[in-house]
């Protein structure tokens, strides 16, 4: 029964207010059945407008990468962070820099290179001199203080430097001076690193990985997304994109998404799925104890149920389905995971046990019993 409860049209939500929710299990409702909150309504369209007028007007520069589009407004509307990877030339950072265009938000780029300090990212105290000849201390603040930061091949940093990032991507504000800074909101890292070239980088170490919300695989364009890139830039056509959303209503956006409804069987099943990531736990699939040395953090679960929310409103829907979960279940733990040494001699991603474990994580309790799981 739960597993028909979930779809889509079947999952009964009743919000007689903007802060009352509740939630009804094992009732047949439509959408169309459903009493929603005049506010509710129009706060939920209001999101699908906005976030399909900036997909709108990136699509003005870039050609194709729908999903990583989607990946990275996914990240910004629930003020998480996105890291690229990708092979050179394939539009990483003309992206990033598309994104910040179409929002009414401050932008500052890092380039990150092997000799690039922490003061570099972060600022530093400069000693500075007024009219009257007195000399004093005065903070001068790097590329970290913005609100769209660009950090193109963080790998390429030393970790030392890398680590200036943690506090600013996990607590949004830096400690510098011996003083505490806060960063402006919304604050948003977006990095891209390079696969395939390894001379002269440093690999993310898992803390630092575990702090983007979403991984996202940048991949090549198609013979029609070629063809558009070509008459795009080699004809004279020069994209002007749009201001479209400011602050105050990303803000706005990221508080409505955290109050869309996880049904208890929805969350279980996420929580499940996190579960099923670690070897020789209760929930691991074969695949999993046989090439994974670590599995996801709870960070994993928090990525899933936010990004979940997102795939929801934007479908329309006031409640998580099984299906969003899914979407968005790769992106998330992607990055969290460890192959094993046996994984990668023989030639194992990360992606491959992830699809594998949830084609066979069952959704339903019912399923969970039958599987002898509990």
């Amino acid at each position: 029964m739960l597993d028909q409860v979930s779809s889509n049209r079947n999952l009964s939500v009743f919000i007689c207010a903007p802060s009352v929710a509740k939630l009804y299990l094992g009732m047949v409702m439509t959408q169309q059945d459903i009493n929603i909150d005049p506010d509710i309504q129009a706060a939920c369209d209001a999101f699908r407008r906005d976030y399909r007028a900036v997909q709108q007007e990136i699509s003005k520069a870039i050609v194709g990468h729908e999903e990583i589009i989607d990946g990275v407004l996914t990240c910004l509307f629930v003020g998480g962070h996105a890291l690229l990877e990708g092979v050179p030339g394939l539009g990483k950072t003309a992206l990033i820099r598309s994104l910040a265009e179409a929002l009414h938000l401050k932008f500052s780029r890092i380039q990150f290179t092997p000799d690039l300090m922490p003061a570099d990212v972060i600022g530093t105290n400069i000693i500075q001199e007024d009219d009257l000849g007195k000399r004093a201390f005065r903070f001068m603040h790097g590329p970290i203080f913005a609100q769209i930061v660009l950090a193109d091949e963080i790998n390429r940093a030393t970790p030392k430097t890398q680590s200036a990032m943690l506090e600013a991507m996990q607590e949004k504000q830096v400690t510098a001076g011996g003083e505490v800074r806060k960063l402006q909101a919304p604050f948003f890292v977006m990095a891209t690193q390079n696969p395939i070239e390894q001379e002269g980088t440093y690999p993310l170490p898992e803390a630092q990985l575990d702090r983007f919300f979403f991984k996202l695989i940048v991949r090549y364009s198609n013979r029609e997304e070629l063809k558009a890139i070509l008459d795009r830039t080699t004809a004279g056509v020069d994209a002007k994109l749009q201001p479209v959303l400011d602050e105050a209503k990303i803000i706005e956006h990221q508080h409505l998404i955290r109050r869309v409804i996880v049904a208890p069987h929805v969350q279980d099943y996420i929580v499940r799925c996190v579960l099923a990531t670690h070897p020789q736990g209760q929930f691991a699939i074969n695949m999993v104890n046989q090439f994974l040395r670590v599995g996801a953090s709870p960070r994993a679960a928090q990525a899933i149920t936010l990004g979940a929310k997102v795939r929801a409103l934007l479908d329309g829907r006031f409640h998580v389905s099984f299906n969003d979960v899914k979407q968005v279940a790769v992106p998330a733990m992607r990055h969290r995971v460890i192959l094993n040494f046996e994984g990668e001699a023989e030639g194992i991603t990360t992606d491959m046990v992830l699809e594998k474990l949830l084609s066979e994580t069952p959704t339903t309790i019912e399923s969970e019993l039958a599987a002898g799981k509990v």
